[in-house]
């Protein structure tokens, strides 16, 4: 019981470190995301609220469908999110991938 718990505090606190390092990088691309979302709905005439909404979920490769772009350029535009969103999981699968195998490597030396 005493390795599981140490397990989860070494690899909360991995984790917490790792996203403090990549912070810079991570909030770039929310801010990109955010903007091109901002910059879809401009360009559609969508509500600033539904251009934010589109640009996450799509981000996210979710993709619900319920928000379609029509024109050539914003649909451009919607793959860059898609790319963003793309580079922002990746990012933060593998800070969650380094910090289990350092809490791993940790509770087995001890």
């Amino acid at each position: 019981m005493t390795n599981s718990k140490t397990l989860k505090s070494r690899f909360i606190h991995e984790l917490w470190r790792g996203l403090g390092i990549v912070w810079p990088i991570l909030s770039a691309l929310l801010v990109l995301t955010a903007l091109l979302g901002v910059l879809v709905a401009k360009l559609e005439g969508w509500p600033l609220g539904d251009g934010l909404y589109f640009s996450f979920v799509t981000g996210l490769t979710i993709g619900y469908g319920d928000l379609v772009p029509r024109a050539a350029f914003t649909r451009l535009l919607a793959i860059l999110i898609g790319l963003c969103g793309i580079f922002l999981t990746g990012l933060v699968v593998a800070v969650g991938v380094q910090a289990l195998r350092i809490a791993l490597d940790s509770v087995d030396d001890e």
